[in-house]
Order: C-alpha cells, then structure tokens, then sequence
C-alpha cells in the first residue's frame, strides 16, 4: 500500500525550495527521492503537480504519495566480497576493477548489489529503490575501490548528508598521461551531460553542477604521472572529465582518453574513504592498497 503524507507550510517557510522544505521537515527521504517523485508526479501542492524549483508560499498544503515498494527481481548472487568493514549501520567494500556496482537494463547478474542481496540479505536500505540498496554512491565499472554501502535508511540519509555538505572525504589515485608543470592544482570546472553523446559527460557552462577536483603528483614517470585526487564534490565520471579537460587523461580511458594495452578500461582506483559514522558520530577512515593491476602498470611505465 502506498503512503501519504501531508505538510502544510507556514509564513517562516515561504521563498524555501519545495524539495529542501520536505527533506527536513520528513525522515528517510533524500533530496534526490524527493525530486524522482516530484517528477513522478506525487507530490502535490494545493492539489496541482509542482517542479522541483517550486518555492513555498505561506498556507501551502503539500501532499506526498511515497508508492508501495517495488517487488525486487534482482536476484542475490553468491559473489565474495572483500568487506574492509562492517557492522550493523553499514560496510565498506572494496570494489574489484571489471565489477558494475548496481544493475542496469541487460545487466541484472554479476553486480557488487546482487553480491550485497546474498551477504546483508535484508539489511540493506532501500532510499535507492530496487535496483540500488543499500548504494550511497558509485564508482565506475573500471574503477576499483571502496564504496561505502548503508543496511539501513537512517545510516543512508545520515551519510548522504555528508555527501552533499562536502564532509565525505574520497581520495583516488591514478595513472595519467603526459608530463605535469605542476606538481599539485585545483580543477574547479562544471561538470554536465555531452552536448551530442548522452552517455559522456563534459565541462560545460549549460545545465551543469559545480565541480572540484585537487590533484598531487606522486611521481612523474617521463610521458605518465602518478597522481593522489581528492573530491570535493561527486559528480558522474568527475576524475575521468577534469583530467581529460586539462590534458591529462586517465591511462587507458577509451571515453575520454584512449585505450592502453593490457588495461581494460581507466587506471583508477578509490583509495581511501572517510565519514562520521551515523550511530556513533565517531569519525572513520578506511584505505587500501593498490590492486595488482595498477602496480603491474606502473612496473611497466618506470621502465618506458
């Protein structure tokens, strides 16, 4: 059965964005699920359907539907995991290179959520939906890392809160091309979908968020670089795009680089994660080493 909830906003609420408005003043919906269902079409204001840029008048009555869950067809997959971390609020994964993290169109099996269905079996939050539980965030086929997954929805809101306020600390290393004049920068480009290829995004001034990445070299090895990448936000393929947009694609990035000989796909891997545990407040910081595969390249890159 589906829920309803009804709001109604008071003269201190008026001028405030109807998505920002029903993220604080209810639990365990993100802004993201707010505005899915706001151009869903369930969510109402004075009985009419609003956009997500709607701004609040004094008097407004709000109604939310929140539709009765969705029957999960994803099927749990016997799959190891290499947990870093975990207990009862979340874990922490680390993602091998080659592995989607969630299911998509054509692709149900073999997916960091079909591996997470068989080890939390119920313990997952479910703010994503069906496809997605228990995924605060992702990282790319290619790239391997940690992720941190949450088993429940409050853990899940708590730690995309963070997200959003800049306080999730994601830390990245990678192998890119060409010689760096500077050793350490700051690309702070807007980030947004391809003008003419809908699956690449771009540095773009048009329909675009806002983002910041800060880079350090390692090590330069002649035509390639070792380099540590922080986030400061979290855009889609946001390494892969601002180094591309300084001329340094990411090794072997056939979207916004090209192919390199035995890589499949980027050399690029989440290295550390850090975040306030949504229970105990406590401040956590997780890493790991390089995979095999990035030690193998940089092997081969010294001697070049």
């Amino acid at each position: 059965m589906s829920e309803n909830i009804i709001l109604n906003a008071e003269k201190s609420d008026t001028g405030q964005r109807i998505d920002k408005y029903i993220s604080g003043n209810t639990e365990n919906l993100t802004r993201s699920a707010i505005q899915n269902l706001i151009e869903k079409g369930k969510i109402t204001v004075n009985g009419k359907a609003v956009s997500k840029n709607y701004k609040l008048r004094d008097g407004d009555n709000i109604e939310i539907e929140i539709p009765e869950p969705e029957i999960l067809d994803v099927k749990p997959e016997n799959i190891p995991l290499d947990i870093i971390y975990e207990d009862s609020d979340l874990l922490v994964v680390n993602k091998p290179k080659g592995m989607v993290v969630h299911p998509a169109h054509g692709n149900y099996n073999g997916t960091l959520v079909n591996a997470l269905l068989y080890h939390c079996k119920d313990s997952l939050s479910g703010i994503n939906g069906v496809i997605r539980p228990g995924i605060v965030h992702r990282i790319d086929k290619n790239t391997s890392g940690l992720l941190i997954v949450a088993k429940n929805d409050i853990s899940h809101v708590k730690l995309s809160e963070q997200i959003k306020a800049h306080s999730f600390t994601r830390e990245y290393e990678a192998i890119a091309c060409g010689y760096f004049k500077e050793k350490s920068g700051t690309v702070d480009a807007p980030i947004g979908r391809h003008h003419t290829d809908r699956k690449k995004m771009c540095v773009t001034y048009e329909n675009s968020k806002n983002a910041v990445t800060h880079y350090e070299v390692i090590k330069q090895y002649g035509g390639y670089a070792h380099v540590r990448l922080k986030l400061e936000t979290g855009r889609t393929h946001q390494i892969r795009v601002h180094l591309s947009y300084i001329n340094h694609p990411v090794l072997g990035d056939d979207v916004y680089g090209k192919p390199y000989k035995g890589i499949d796909g980027q050399c690029l891997h989440a290295k550390k994660i850090g975040f306030i545990h949504p229970s105990t407040g406590e401040y956590m910081e997780f890493s790991s080493g390089l995979p095999e595969y990035f030690q193998k390249i940089l092997k081969i890159i010294e001697k070049q």
